[in-house]
């Protein structure tokens, strides 16, 4: 199935708005999502993080190397991917960079420097695990990651629509 035209409607996470607009993928944008898409569904970005279960501070870590990760992507397959199409609202690139930089930017900016000075009061004798688990604000940082990882899912789900692939994540539970 060869995607034409998609009308593309993704939320922000934040009350921060919303990407519209029109996207006619080509070869090269195909191979893109293809890419940011293996990224997105391989990390803690799509996937829920329960209560109990891993760090907040890798979470925070693997959501800043798709900064790295999208900048490669844009990178390789040049020019032609940051363009929209004739007539079009959208590209690959725009959509990448709006979720970067209205997604993700500011719950790292906000979140990062308030974990960072949580950690640097640990005592030793109290692992990282346990210091984290103890930190007031966590439950806050995790509704944050949640409300964010509902965005990346709906950015997952266009990329896999894009690359022609089927929905490799876990079906969303209401």
């Amino acid at each position: 199935m060869k995607v034409k035209e998609l009308q593309v409607s993704l939320g922000l996470p934040f009350g921060l708005g919303s990407i519209s607009g029109s996207w006619a993928p080509d070869d090269s944008e195909k191979e893109a999502a293809w890419e940011m898409y293996v990224e997105l569904i391989t990390r803690v970005s799509v996937e829920e993080l329960g209560p109990d279960e891993g760090l907040l501070r890798e979470a925070l870590s693997s959501l800043y190397s798709l900064f790295a990760t999208t900048r490669e992507i844009l990178r390789r397959h040049g020019p032609g991917i940051a363009r929209p199409k004739e007539g079009r609202d959208l590209s690959f690139g725009v959509i990448a960079v709006t979720v970067l930089n209205r997604g993700l930017r500011p719950l790292l900016a906000t979140w990062h420097p308030q974990l960072a000075h949580y950690e640097s009061q640990r005592p030793p004798e109290i692992s990282a695990v346990e210091h984290e688990r103890r930190w007031d604000k966590a439950g806050e940082l995790r509704q944050a990651l949640e409300d964010l990882r509902a965005t990346l899912r709906r950015y997952a789900e266009l990329l896999a629509e894009v690359a022609d692939v089927p929905p490799l994540t876990a079906p969303t539970t209401p």
